[in-house]
């Protein structure tokens, strides 16, 4: 007997990386497996770029994801402090969401449902429609969701990928430009030069509050375009984000919360504390229920609450850093924490951003005079808070 159309064996609910990551992983581990996307817009992902360092990723997962890698920079990266400039050696690479979609989208067909999701429970999704469609399992990947249970800091930006009309002269990616007005917050420019004359050129900055504001962001951009002495012929695209850093918080009460189903990527608080990176922890995940046995809902949901717990257990420490940046130092003054960090070997640096900072390194990013008053920091040490594990 056919199978209903509406019937599935795992629906993904939100087009966004992580539920991208995980339909392709089991199209390509488990072709048998009938995974639907729910995604209110008609192309997966948005419009978003992500990035991460070779380093973050085994061989293997970087060899599965390079048909959506829309660039990659062998001769690694740099970043600029006041006093301060370093190139680094570690390869840098970015996904794009036009890049994801045109991988992911062809192998679910019409298995990709355009529609916003009303409900969501255990058994299936009811659609803003009225549609009803029935999982075997189902996961929760439509992005953060307010909580009172995690405490954040934001880093909030905006993008824009300028077309120039002369060479902007870049060889490799700028991941911090921190020679820029520091206003509100720790503040930096990242550029990511895709040819000769296209860059994109992002104005970033570490908040207190999650407020984007699009007209100062974009007067910024254009300033230090300006300041470079680049001329824009066009603008090819654009992108922003609000993305959480996490401070300290109750990660038993944050997965409490809400409906009893699997959820993946922020939703599930599956992201890098310090830099906000979430695309190692979705290609973890992907990894992870593609390998797994039972994809019902209960099992899933077993699953992401277990890993999401472990890793947030895990990385007490980048969360002790994020208050010593947010709580210990003056918001103009956070940019000497980095360019601290930034002096420290390129090992250390490497492995913090792959969340596998080592003892040792963890002795090596604390050591000596920090770069915030020394009372406040002492504080923030002290005042682990509940489920910090610092």
């Amino acid at each position: 007997m056919a199978r209903p159309a509406d019937d599935f064996d795992l629906i993904l609910v939100g087009g966004g990386l992580a539920a991208s990551l995980i339909a392709w992983r089991l199209a390509l581990d488990r072709p048998d497996v009938r995974v639907a996307v729910v995604e209110r817009d008609a192309r997966l992902g948005g419009r978003h770029t992500w990035s991460f360092f070779d380093s973050d990723l085994p061989e293997a997962d970087r060899a599965w994801l390079a048909p959506a890698v829309a660039h990659r920079w062998p001769a690694g990266h740099e970043v600029y402090f006041p006093g301060r400039s370093r190139t680094l050696s570690t390869p840098y690479n970015s996904l794009t969401s036009e890049a994801l979609d045109a991988v992911v989208a062809p192998r679910l067909g019409d298995r990709l449902i355009v529609g916003e999701a009303a409900s969501v429970d255990r058994e299936g999704v009811i659609l803003a429609d009225g549609r009803r469609l029935s999982g075997h399992g189902v996961i929760d990947a439509r992005g953060p969701r307010p909580t009172a249970h995690l405490d954040l800091g934001w880093q909030v930006f905006l993008g824009r990928t300028l077309r120039l009309t002369q060479p902007h002269g870049l060889i490799r990616p700028t991941i911090m430009d921190a020679t820029v007005t520091q206003t509100g917050g720790y503040r930096f420019v990242y550029l990511l030069p895709f040819d000769a004359r296209t860059v994109m050129v992002e104005d970033t900055s570490y908040a207190d509050d999650p407020t984007l504001d699009r007209a100062s962001l974009g007067a910024r951009i254009s300033a230090y375009v300006r300041s470079r002495g680049w001329v824009v012929e066009a603008v090819a695209g654009e992108e922003e984000g609000v993305l959480p850093i996490a401070l300290d918080g109750d990660i038993d009460a944050f997965w409490a919360e809400g409906p009893p189903v699997a959820r993946a990527g922020l939703r599930a608080a599956l992201f890098h504390p310090v830099t906000g990176y979430s695309l190692p922890d979705a290609v973890g995940l992907a990894r992870e229920i593609a390998g797994a046995a039972d994809l019902g809902s209960d099992s899933l949901r077993a699953l992401t609450e277990a890993r999401s717990k472990r890793l947030w257990r895990e990385r007490g420490f980048y969360r002790l850093l994020n208050r010593m940046l947010f709580r210990a130092a003056e918001p103009r003054q956070r940019w000497r924490v980095f360019q601290r960090f930034y002096g420290l070997p390129e090992g250390v640096v490497r492995r913090f951003y792959a969340g596998g900072s080592t003892p040792l390194d963890r002795a090596r990013i604390l050591a000596g005079k920090p770069p915030v008053p020394v009372a406040a920091a002492l504080r923030q040490w002290r005042e682990t808070g509940q489920g910090s594990s610092a």
